[in-house]
């Protein structure tokens, strides 16, 4: 795939993955290994009354290095998994922000795809986390499920 066609990748993924819009989440695939999420902060992230649930920027994060991931390795003729990631909390999450989590990738091998991004506060530029995650790739034809979701 090239970068034109990482607008038919994004418009493909969002209709097989329900866990974004579940959480509110907008992804954007700016090219092969680089996407943007945004996130409105609302009551239902909360987990206290002044402060976001830790897990909703750890969700948005796990999705944007997947995701850039995920976006690489398609254009490869591949699929990826998690291998892990890891995120660093650099400040509260409160009602009302607007998350922007930004990923790219950093490397790739033969095997393994590097991703780092960062979440921020979109009205204050405020860095709230950052994070990095690896990831295998593997050939398409492995998941033939993946492929045939002619029902979506």
């Amino acid at each position: 795939m090239n970068d034109i066609d990482m607008k038919l990748f994004e418009t493909q993924y969002k209709k097989l993955v329900n866990f974004d819009a579940f959480l509110g989440m907008d992804l954007t695939v700016e090219k092969a290994g680089k996407v943007t999420y945004t996130l409105e902060i609302k009551e239902h992230h909360l987990t206290a009354p002044e402060s976001a649930h830790g897990g909703v920027a750890a969700a948005m994060m796990d999705a944007a290095l997947g995701v850039a991931a995920l976006s690489y390795a398609v254009s490869q003729g591949n699929f990826c998994a998690t291998v892990e990631f890891k995120i660093n909390y650099l400040s509260q999450v409160r009602p009302d922000y607007v998350l922007v989590a930004s990923a790219a990738v950093k490397h790739s091998g033969s095997r393994l795809i590097v991703s780092q991004g960062d979440i921020v506060n979109k009205n204050s530029g405020r860095l709230i986390a950052t994070g990095l995650g690896t990831f295998t790739q593997y050939p398409m034809h492995r998941r033939p499920d993946i492929l045939s979701q002619d029902n979506h």
